[in-house]
């Protein structure tokens, strides 16, 4: 069920008296209307706490600097304002000043004045009679005691028994309270009222209610953002800074509205072949520098204020540019192409409309002694760090070599094993060996000691063993040796060095009649009858 008001309130007084602060406050209700009363009584009550304790720390000693907060910075305010506030009442009191305050001090200020102001009367009057040294007692006649002080019988004097305001009926007095408290029925104290509560607060659609000592405030829930305000059924409207003035457009601009803002447009309008810059000044368009030419072939395009003109295209032409081969319209000289550099060496040549300019080519820098270009010597400025074997500086650049029995790698920069085999610097065979190569023979071959590419042959035949070597004789040949046997009656052994006997009679080689017979004999035969 819902609670109703004071059972919310009730609930955050309580948890104020029981904690002494309201940020951890549990809320009892949903309903947001209880959420808020119950936060704001438990606020309240915080204030009056604190501004009691502020009375307290003051009439019990007499300044205010000396106390250390232990709550929120809000809290403290209010304890140092009632104690200064008190402090000033007292003050005034035994300066036998008037107890009312002066009304710029505020309202708060001046109701704890007020009752500072009071008590401190009666406690001095009580410390008066109890330690005033003895004296003669003289007599004072009511009439003399009446002209002393006139206001003797004002039953209001010193802020009288009320708590805010005091009215001396003459046998009696009355109390009141002022805009924002609710005299209490013992007809002394004032209580603030609770306008968010009592519902007598005109805060809008949109706001929120919170309480204040004697009065209230209206808190807007949500906000809407630089160029809207809040609408009375809560919606953000638009700002219109034109109707309202608030915008900052010169003299000679017009004001746009538009959402959240504005612009500022110049009143004066531009003309046909003008633009408008940003401050409103009208700039003429060179309608000559469009990409589609205005103007016909054999015309020259002239830039006027605010349009242009065609005109044909005079023989003449200034520096930089001459006439085209139709003889039509000048064209721009291309210096920099011709054959005799007109920047010198170390310098690239751009060409512009009419015009060139010299720059330092890359691998060059300026001079500013000499005022050239000068080369860049990369291979002293970078010392082994371009080039993995040999660097060799030249104009505007440099390049990378290799030691003997290596070769560049296609990044110019590293080096790799070149193999020599691959161009035959041997006369048989190679063999290639990381930055350099080897040559080598193949059988029956021998390296010559002289240049160690070419092979000699070996002459087995002439060696120690060469006698040995064939039973007959032993013809040297290239990188081997033969054997032979005589030119008749042998042939070579399967073996390829030994002779044997041809049997003419078996082979049937012989030359005998048939009235003679055949017999072999060794190298050769005979013929018998």
């Amino acid at each position: 069920a819902d609670l109703s008001v004071e059972e919310c309130c009730d609930k955050g007084v309580e948890w104020a008296n029981k904690n002494r602060i309201c940020a951890s406050l549990p809320l009892i209700s949903e309903s947001r209307e209880c959420s808020m009363t119950q936060v704001q009584c438990c606020r309240s009550q915080l204030e009056k706490q604190s501004c009691s304790d502020g009375m307290e720390f003051a009439a019990a000693r007499e300044e205010c600097d000396s106390h250390t907060a232990t709550n929120s910075s809000c809290e403290a305010e209010y304890f140092k304002t009632c104690c200064y506030c008190c402090l000033l009442g007292k003050a005034a009191q035994v300066q036998g000043q008037s107890c009312e305050p002066n009304p710029k001090m505020g309202y708060q200020c001046g109701i704890v004045f007020r009752t500072c102001c009071g008590k401190g009367q009666e406690d001095i009057d009580l410390s008066i009679s109890d330690y005033a040294p003895k004296k003669e007692p003289v007599e004072i006649s009511k009439e003399e005691l009446d002209q002393e002080d006139p206001y003797l019988h004002d039953g209001c004097r010193g802020g009288g028994p009320c708590s805010q305001q005091c009215r001396d009926t003459g046998s009696s007095y009355v109390c009141s309270c002022f805009v924002g408290y609710q005299l209490q029925p013992d007809g002394i104290t004032c209580e603030d009222i609770n306008e968010c509560i009592t519902g007598t607060h005109n805060c809008g659609i949109g706001q929120t209610c919170v309480n204040t000592l004697g009065s209230f405030r209206c808190q807007r829930d949500t906000s809407c953002g630089t160029g809207y305000e809040l609408t009375d059924d809560s919606r953000c409207k638009d700002i219109d800074e034109c109707e309202t003035g608030t915008h900052n457009c010169p003299p000679d601009f017009i004001c746009q509205n538009t959402p959240g803002s504005f612009r500022c447009r110049p009143k004066l309008q531009c003309m046909s072949g003008f633009i408008q810059d940003a401050l409103g000044n009208c700039i003429d368009i060179n309608e000559c520098l469009s990409t589609n030419m205005p103007c016909p072939a054999g015309q020259i395009c002239i830039n006027t204020d605010g349009s242009f003109t065609c005109q044909r295209i005079s023989p003449s032409c200034g520096r930089g540019y001459h006439l085209n081969e139709d003889g039509t319209r000048c064209v721009d000289v291309d210096e920099c192409s011709s054959s005799n550099q007109p920047c010198g060496e170390g310098h690239v040549c751009i060409n512009a409309p009419g015009n060139y300019r010299c720059e330092c080519k890359a691998g060059y820098t300026f001079d500013v002694i000499s005022r050239t270009c000068i080369d860049i010597n990369e291979c002293r400025r970078y010392p082994g760090r371009l080039c993995a074997h040999k660097c060799e500086n030249t104009p505007g650049s440099y390049y990378c070599t290799c030691t003997m029995g290596f070769k560049l790698s296609a990044d110019g920069r590293s080096c790799e094993d070149l193999n020599e085999c691959e161009s035959n610097p041997c006369s048989q065979e190679c063999a290639n060996v990381y930055g350099s190569y080897q040559c080598y023979c193949r059988r029956g071959f021998q390296l010559s000691d002289i240049d160690g590419i070419s092979c000699d042959n070996i002459d087995e035949c002439a060696l120690p063993t060469g006698g040995h070597i064939c039973s007959f004789r032993c013809i040297n040949i290239p990188g081997s040796f033969q054997c032979t046997c005589p030119s008749s009656g042998y042939r070579l052994a399967p073996n390829a060095r030994n002779c044997q006997d041809i049997d003419e009679c078996v082979a049937e080689s012989h030359n005998c009649s048939f009235n003679e017979t055949c017999f072999n004999i060794q190298g050769g035969f005979r013929c018998l009858s």
